[in-house]
């Protein structure tokens, strides 16, 4: 696998778009005629930086959710998609009221911050206090694209318009009920992998292991089940939470090989670094074994397991170009 052009899914723009026009629907696009325009414009604003893809997987790695998620872009995208939209308002609609400054403010605003907080919901995670930390905060509540939001959203939608063109005297309810009962599923999702969380740090201490940090991860359309993953010595072991019954995976705890000299060659090149500032929990392969392709070192990541768009294969023999330096790496 080439490192500049495996594909990489990283976002679910569709459930960012559904989440700005579903808070039009429930009544905040009457403060202006581009209300729905600008909430969902502002929900999808900060993916941005997947232009970054553009110069390679590892750069967008490297760069993706974290200056144009972060604390400081929070406070700068609102006034900015505000005052672009005020004037292409005033452009369409010249010698007519323009539209407000301050209710696109809000409305950006609204839609700008919800979604760091829907990204921080997945296993992918953000980098929230960008640019004055790279530190990666991982929810672990949500599957990355997950279809219940999906549904719940577009039924509210759907519901409300046709409430509106029939004049019903609650037009605006079936949004606002599909996003509390979308807050409601959220939390639901967020006790069960606390629930979770205890459930594996009991059974660990049990058998007199403690465990600092873990991964208890939902997977696709079923909410009940988790994934989890978490460090061992040299390496990290996985089991799988359905309910509140966990079972141990019966292959035996994968070793990171970390410390392996190949390994370190390669974590020391400008495309390894890239990798490795994104993994979570990095796994390195020699040539030959486990699919890696002969002559190389690949790198995956644990929580992604067997998908492809996860890995990085990096020549053994260093002859990688190094088109993306360790400076490069943190910026688009």
């Amino acid at each position: 696998m080439e490192p500049a052009t495996a594909n990489l899914s990283a976002m679910d723009n569709l459930c960012h778009t559904l989440v700005g026009l579903a808070m039009g629907e429930a009544g905040l696009k009457r403060r202006t005629p581009l209300g729905n325009v600008t909430l969902m414009l502002a929900a999808n604003l900060p993916d941005v930086d997947a232009l970054a893809m553009f110069r390679g997987r590892l750069a967008g790695m490297a760069f993706r959710r974290g200056w144009t998620h972060g604390v400081l872009a929070m406070s700068v995208w609102p006034f900015v998609l505000a005052a672009v939209l005020l004037g292409l308002d005033r452009l369409r609609h010249r010698g007519a009221p323009p539209a407000r400054y301050r209710d696109l403010l809000l409305l950006s605003a609204l839609g700008v911050w919800s979604h760091p907080l829907l990204d921080l919901m997945n296993v992918y995670g953000v980098r929230l206090l960008m640019p004055f930390s790279d530190r990666w905060f991982y929810g672990d509540t949500l599957f990355i694209v997950d279809p219940w939001l999906w549904l719940a959203l577009a039924a509210g939608i759907v519901l409300a318009q046709r409430a509106q063109r029939r004049e019903s005297p609650a037009p605006f309810r079936p949004a606002r009920l599909a996003l509390a009962g979308v807050a409601g599923y959220i939390l639901f999702m967020g006790v069960l992998g606390t629930f979770g969380r205890t459930i594996v740090r009991k059974e660990l201490r049990r058998q007199g292991f403690e465990v600092a940090r873990m991964m208890v991860a939902p997977v696709p359309v079923n909410p009940l089940r988790r994934d989890v993953v978490f460090p061992i010595p040299g390496g990290y072991s996985t089991a799988s939470l359905s309910g509140l019954t966990l079972y141990w995976n019966e292959e035996e705890p994968r070793h990171s090989r970390a410390a392996d000299p190949f390994a370190r060659r390669a974590a020391a090149t400008a495309e390894g670094r890239a990798f490795l500032l994104w993994a979570r929990f990095p796994l390195f392969v020699p040539g030959g074994s486990e699919g890696c392709p002969p002559r190389r070192t690949c790198i995956r990541d644990l929580r992604y397991a067997g998908q492809a768009w996860a890995e990085l294969a990096i020549p053994d023999a260093g002859t990688l170009s190094s088109a993306i330096s360790p400076r490069d790496a943190e910026r688009p």
